[in-house]
């Protein structure tokens, strides 16, 4: 056992192989918690393992696939009894593929949809066996700016993405309901400097980039270790989150032919995709399981955190200050 065992917690992370997932493990380390890590590569995990033992953090690992219901409740039930009851679980698996509707296999749609939607609904669940019966927990989704706000290329994992926010409403009424006191938050994310890019399966002429700049995964994993120990229901990470869910509220008409005209090549960058390129759809690219992805010189090394609810009480203060503003100058000059 760690020295630090008496005091940590118990953290579980899904998709912790690669970008954010394993950033996520590596923050919760350096506080000396007890980490569980859960990917579908074994190879990668065992990497994670020892740079977090190396940091002299308690590791386990279960190397599953999160859209395999049962292999998921089995994983968490092993980790549990080798490192404790669970404190915190993050959902942060996912998959994604650039490709407009036409050009998407059902079978692709079904696979984004099976990691980036039931892997969440999976793991809370199992999060939610050991929580429930202590009455005590958190949970954390790790959700996107486009589960509000869905743009082209990526209409799976926005579907995906809008799915997850449905379903931990409504998980957080019932356990308000019950009484219970396990949290659970969504931390909304711009675009994110992981190795998706590189990995991603894609329909499209070019190869694949972040739309905007990308912060990096440090930055969110710093943003998740903060909100493990707040109570919000929603965080929106950087000022790209905050534009893109506040201008979608107000303007989503405007928004809808801003993204048909930018978003597209917005997504692409000027290389010519390599025709076979091995992607990660159905099977792990182990040699590309690293934190980053190839954009570190565009991306961002912090961002602001606020809660959902504070972002859009701001909006609203600042709407009326505006049109107070207006309304105070046309009375001046309809007196002059």
């Amino acid at each position: 056992m760690s020295p630090y065992s008496q005091s940590s917690r118990t953290i579980i992370v899904t998709g912790a192989s690669a970008g954010v997932g394993r950033a996520i493990a590596h923050r919760f380390a350096r506080a000396h918690d007890r980490i569980g890590l859960i990917a579908r590569d074994e190879a990668a995990l065992r990497d994670v393992q020892q740079e977090l033992q190396a940091m002299g953090a308690e590791a386990e690992y279960e190397a599953i696939d999160v859209a395999d219901a049962d292999a998921m409740f089995e994983a968490a039930e092993r980790l549990e009894q080798r490192l404790g009851k669970i404190d915190i679980w993050v959902n942060d698996a996912m998959e994604t593929l650039f490709s407009t509707v036409a050009e998407t296999h059902p079978d692709e749609f079904r696979r984004v949809t099976e990691v980036c939607y039931l892997g969440f609904v999976h793991g809370t669940m199992a999060a939610l066996k050991s929580m429930r019966p202590r009455r005590r927990g958190r949970i954390i989704q790790i959700g996107s700016a486009l589960a509000y706000r869905g743009i082209p290329l990526q209409a799976a994992y926005c579907g995906a993405k809008h799915a997850i926010r449905g379903f931990t409403d409504a998980l957080r009424t019932e356990l308000l309901h019950e009484g219970s006191g396990i949290i659970v938050s969504i931390v909304d994310l711009p675009a994110v400097n992981t190795p998706q890019f590189d990995w991603a399966r894609a329909h499209t002429r070019n190869s694949p980039r972040p739309m905007g700049q990308p912060v990096q995964p440090e930055v969110v994993a710093d943003a998740v270790f903060r909100v493990a120990r707040r109570s919000a229901r929603e965080y929106w990470l950087g000022w790209q989150t905050l534009t893109t869910i506040l201008a979608n509220t107000i303007a989503p008409a405007w928004l809808d032919h801003y993204l048909a005209q930018k978003a597209i090549a917005g997504q692409q960058t000027n290389t010519r995709l390599v025709p076979g390129r091995e992607d990660n759809l159905d099977h792990p690219v182990t040699r590309l399981h690293r934190t980053h992805g190839s954009f570190d010189a565009i991306s961002a090394s912090r961002a602001p955190l606020v809660s959902g609810e504070v972002a859009r009480a701001g909006s609203v203060i600042a709407g009326a200050a505006v049109f107070f503003a207006l309304g105070a100058l046309a009375a001046r000059r309809q007196g002059r």
